[in-house]
């Protein structure tokens, strides 16, 4: 497993990660949120011995990453933010390249290569130099160099970064297919990522650990878990929605008032009272379904310090 105790990291005066405790296991799939500036990438970089820790550790897989770096980083395949590659090098060479670092010779070399050419679908630009690809290429050409060696830990800064749609579709459902036996930590601003992906998420601000929980517990927080969004209701009492029992508050979320949000007081189910209420007053509505939570709400409120 990973194990990091007490971590930070100053610059100059400057807490860039203060504090950071936190564990991972194989088969996870970690998420690690925040705005702009939270310490993402420098966390990233202290994993993977690229910087040092002012204070605190980090162990993979029992190898202290300052005292035993090279044991902890044959263990870990590292996408880092930008994928920054040698420009002037073709693909192949520098998969090859990546191939000799990492010990491999002969006919496990072209192996190696060719595999993690095929899972990224890289072959049609092995012959391409590197400063010549597309963003996403260069992401791609990246995370082949990460997953080469089959590392048993992927620490992977916005793996989907400048992607589209497809590339996405096609990153993640590498990314899950590989985290069965390995562990794999995202970074990554991105909402969709953490749902599409992950068993858990971390959120962090200014360095500090707010919330560790999965994506399922955070939407749990979201002041619209268990709310009962309606569609099309035109003709709907807003008064008599919100004296139903259990009901909090009654919300338009458009501005015409015709769709309505009834949000649900913490704990508590509303979705048969609203449809008793609906069909016992014959109010007609296009769509009426349950609400989990809201993720970018739980972000926002957590970052901003208006939850707990």
């Amino acid at each position: 497993m990973i194990e990091i105790n007490h971590l930070s990291k100053h610059f100059a005066q400057h807490k860039v990660v203060d504090d950071l405790s936190f564990s991972v296991r194989p088969g996870e799939v970690l998420g690690f949120l925040g705005p702009n500036g939270a310490g993402k990438s420098t966390t990233m970089k202290m994993l993977t011995g690229f910087l040092p820790p002012s204070s605190g550790s980090v162990r993979i897989f029992g190898f202290d990453i300052q005292n035993q770096t090279q044991k902890a980083q044959r263990k870990i395949g590292y996408l880092p933010e930008g994928a920054p590659c040698y420009g002037d090098m073709r693909v192949g060479s520098f998969l090859d390249f990546i191939a000799s670092i990492r010990g491999f010779r002969g006919a496990e070399k072209k192996r190696r290569i060719r595999q993690a050419a095929a899972q990224l679908e890289l072959f049609d630009v092995l012959g391409q130099s590197i400063e010549t690809l597309s963003k996403g290429f260069k992401r791609r050409v990246g995370l082949a160099q990460a997953i080469l060696h089959d590392p048993k830990v992927l620490i992977l800064d916005e793996p989907t970064d400048g992607l589209d749609p497809n590339q996405k579709h096609q990153v993640r459902a590498l990314i899950q297919s590989l985290s069965h036996d390995k562990i794999v930590i995202i970074s990554t601003h991105i909402l969709e990522e953490v749902s599409a992906l992950c068993s858990r998420a971390l959120i962090i601000a200014k360095g500090r650990l707010l919330a560790d929980d999965t994506p399922e517990g955070l939407r749990a927080r979201s002041r619209y878990h268990q709310a009962v969004t309606l569609r099309g209701a035109q003709a709907v009492d807003q008064v008599a929605l919100e004296d139903l029992p259990g009901v909090a508050t009654v919300e338009a979320d458009d501005a015409k008032g015709s769709n309505l949000c009834v949000l649900a007081q913490p704990g508590i189910s509303i979705f048969a009272a609203v449809h008793g209420l609906l069909a016992q007053r014959g109010w007609q509505v296009q769509s009426l379904h349950v609400e989990q939570g809201r993720l970018d709400e739980v972000f926002r409120s957590l970052t901003k310090g208006e939850l707990q």
